[in-house]
């Protein structure tokens, strides 16, 4: 569930806040029901901060070993933040994964769902865990490819006893991204998965439109990398 931010915002968190509410107001959901991300990676924490105070308490971060160098001291100084991994994951990065991060956005093939179970059971720490699904079948694209997607989630539920929270997609760059967010919702619908990570800074509205519920923003909050 999203966090309301409680102060005066930094002008990108606002507009993007207020085209959030504009999204959920076309698609007749709840501001409540969407979940924003703020795409922290390659920030300080000099530029993080404001956004914290803000109010912002939900953050994405690509690589492992970026968040442990900057969010155990920014965590420690502002509770309830939640950190989640949105880049690719390295089966030997699944122990400080699991130890740091609330969510996992980019599960996709076995080695990493053996790795996530072992470590989940020896740390006792469950992350919500996404399946991220490649829908353009790009071959430089991490992901797994839709039409293996069904067997893959079973195979995550029943061989490797992980709890599948949703799905996350990454659009193509030179395609319309409704469709590919249009699929990703119609694979989650049908494997009964109620969370959907869809959309960034130029599209994050489409995929309000068709059900996402975890938004992934960096360059409209904290500007260009």
């Amino acid at each position: 569930m999203a966090t309301p931010l409680t102060k005066s915002l930094p002008n990108g968190l606002a507009q993007v806040e207020q085209d959030i509410a504009r999204a959920c107001k076309e698609a007749h959901r709840e501001r409540a029901s969407v979940t924003l991300i703020a795409v922290s990676k390659t920030f300080d924490a000099t530029a993080i901060s404001p956004v914290i105070d803000a109010g912002q308490r939900v953050f994405g971060e690509n690589r492992v070993q970026e968040a442990k160098a900057k969010w155990p001291a920014l965590v420690s100084a502002h509770p309830g933040i939640a950190l989640h991994l949105i880049g690719p994951l390295q089966s030997n990065k699944a122990k400080e994964a699991v130890a740091l991060f609330d969510a996992i956005h980019s599960v996709d093939r076995p080695s990493i769902c053996e790795a996530l179970a072992k470590e989940i059971n020896s740390q006792n720490k469950r992350p919500e865990l996404f399946i991220q699904v490649n829908t353009g079948e790009e071959p430089q694209k991490a992901g797994i490819a839709p039409g293996e997607a069904d067997a893959f989630i079973a195979s995550c539920r029943d061989k490797y006893r992980l709890v599948i929270s949703g799905l996350m997609c990454i659009p193509p760059v030179n395609e319309a991204p409704a469709p590919h967010f249009a699929l990703t919702a119609k694979i989650a619908a049908r494997n009964g998965l109620k969370n959907l990570s869809m959309g960034m800074s130029a599209d994050f509205a489409v995929a309000i439109l068709l059900g996402a519920t975890h938004v992934r923003v960096g360059s409209a909050i904290f500007g260009a990398r």
